[in-house]
């Protein structure tokens, strides 16, 4: 099959997976959330349209969506460091243990069933919704960050849950430092970093132990869907700046409730459909 005829037949999932990129750039750029949190979800039941379980769906999704995270991240670490907001400190006490999380949760995603997965992103979407709702204050439950242990455990929970269900750093780091009164754009700055420490080993274990589903779309490798890969990359670099420049037009403020609303209702049903 030549490239014309493969587009041809697939070109309803190639529109699709642009489409998401495109949708998740703008959100990024405009709201700050990270690209994984619309990502994982939007390919779970965009898998599913193509005739894709939920279970193969989910382990699918979630591999895409940490290896679109990898050229993303280094974008915004260039961006953020040049204003100088990455704290490289906390990087260096942080990062063995954030990788050991994330090996272990990656190979873990080679192993579990989907089902899993499913059931913990839908927790952590509902959960990132409600405090995006309710948490509107920017006051800190902690004078500061704790001591070496729970830094330690703070490091491998954020590198292990965000690989299991597909994240980068910024949905668990920023609400995680924030709460111990670190400075909210040094949060930012610095869960960008977090996320290419996730994302880079998460994507690789993924693709190379990964055994590709019998259901899985076209363009699978491993637990990877390249095709997804190469279609959302562009599209979300392209359309960040989009959103940030909407940003300066819009009310930031509402438009995040808006989707912490969509968040919420997305994390309840991916919950749903598990119990129906």
């Amino acid at each position: 099959m030549n490239v014309i005829e493969f587009i041809s037949t697939h070109l309803s999932t190639l529109l699709a997976l642009i489409a998401t990129g495109a949708f998740a750039g703008v959100l990024a750029g405009l709201l700050g959330v990270g690209g994984g949190i619309v990502i994982v979800p939007v390919l779970f039941f965009l898998f599913q349209g193509f005739g894709v379980s939920p279970e193969s769906a989910m382990v699918i999704a979630t591999a895409t969506s940490l290896a679109t995270i990898v050229p993303t991240s280094i974008s915004s670490i260039r961006s953020h460091n040049r204003k100088g907001n990455v704290d490289f400190d906390l990087l260096r006490r942080w990062a063995g243990f954030i990788l050991i999380g994330v090996l272990v949760g990656s190979w873990l995603v080679t192993r579990v069933d989907g089902t899993s997965l499913t059931v913990m992103f839908g927790v952590i979407a509902t959960l990132s919704a409600l405090n995006m709702l309710f948490r509107t204050g920017k006051s800190a439950l902690f004078d500061q960050l704790p001591g070496k242990a729970g830094q330690a455990a703070i490091g491998s929970g954020i590198g292990f849950f965000s690989s299991m269900v597909g994240i980068g750093g910024g949905t668990l780091t920023v609400p995680t430092l924030t709460l111990c009164n670190y400075p909210a754009h040094k949060a930012v700055g610095t869960a960008a970093a977090i996320g290419l420490i996730i994302s880079l080993p998460g994507a690789l274990t993924m693709l190379i132990l990964g055994t590709t589903p019998a259901d899985a779309p076209v363009g699978t490798y491993g637990l990877v869907n390249l095709i997804g890969f190469v279609c959302i990359v562009p599209l979300t670099v392209l359309f960040a700046p989009v959103g940030a420049t909407l940003a300066n037009k819009l009310d930031a403020t509402k438009l995040k409730k808006v989707f912490a609303v969509v968040l919420l209702i997305t994390g309840l049903r991916m919950l749903l459909q598990l119990s129906l």
